[in-house]
């Protein structure tokens, strides 16, 4: 018998506002049920997590794709990875203006270069090759992220005084295992408002069982440089967690036909789903 599929997505962890409470664990509800529904017609977890994060590029309450944040000079700019466990390959992209899913566009950097990561003019031109559509930026920027962006520099705040607040978003991500056994992950996001241009972050973590690996991680990163995140995990056996130490973050995840979400601290939200026929 194989492998029980699992699928765990994050829309990013800060203090997330009531305003979009609601919405982003909408948000992320679809972007699992997305993404599982591969995994359960057999598909590969590379597969599911592009779907799934892809899903959360195209909300515009979180920050990646159509609702990034903006850099210091006003523009979006974008950053994308995706990870095949099973082989350890790896596709990412960094400083993306005009792809609305470059979740996507890493995925084939990953299949179809030697390459790992591309960025700048030489992406820009691997896209084209590639046929990728470009959007207009206008297509990626929300009012919000405007917002945002005019009362960051109205109060010269820092980035790392703003982190923990109602400013600044998150890295979006989903890490999956499917009926082979294979694990795969898969990050997307604008980065932090007012945030140097050509500033590229996020690194994987690799640990133990997922709590420890999520617990060790969060712990080491307050205490090293007093930051605040959030992190979600699955064991090659197919246990998996989300935790994070900001105010909020939206999760969810599905195994065995049940959902799981949650926002809050301490928060755990279950629902039983319908078999697909």
């Amino acid at each position: 018998m194989g492998t029980k599929p699992v699928l765990v997505v994050h829309g990013g962890a800060w203090a997330i506002p009531d305003d979009f409470a609601e919405r982003s664990i909408l948000g992320v509800k679809n972007a699992v049920k997305s993404g599982f529904a591969l995994l359960e017609r057999g598909g590969s977890s590379v597969k599911a997590v592009e779907i799934a994060v892809k899903a959360l590029e195209n909300d515009t309450v979180f920050d990646a794709g159509h609702g990034a944040v903006l850099n210091a000079d006003g523009y979006v700019e974008l950053d994308a990875i995706i990870m095949n466990g099973k082989t350890l390959a790896a596709g990412a992209v960094s400083c993306i203006r005009d792809i609305s899913n470059p979740v996507t566009f890493a995925c084939s950097v990953l299949e179809k270069t030697p390459h790992v990561m591309l960025t700048g003019r030489g992406a820009n031109q691997f896209a084209e090759k590639l046929g990728i559509p470009k959007v207009p930026v206008e297509d990626l920027v929300t009012e919000h992220a405007k917002a945002e962006w005019e009362q960051y520099r109205k109060y010269k705040q820092t980035v790392k005084s703003l982190f923990n607040t109602e400013l600044v978003h998150d890295t979006v991500g989903a890490v999956a295992i499917d009926c082979e056994g294979n694990l795969a992950c898969a990050t997307s996001t604008g980065g932090i408002t007012n945030k140097m241009v050509g500033r590229v972050g996020d690194t994987p973590i690799i640990g133990k069982t997922p709590e420890e690996a999520a617990d060790s991680a969060l712990h080491y990163m307050e205490k090293r440089v007093h930051g605040r995140g959030g992190v979600i995990v699955i064991s090659k056996t197919g246990e998996w967690t989300a935790r994070f130490t900001t105010k909020r973050m939206a999760w969810a995840g599905i195994k065995e036909g049940i959902l799981t979400y949650g926002l809050n601290p301490g928060e755990t939200i279950q629902e039983i789903l319908k078999p697909l026929k």
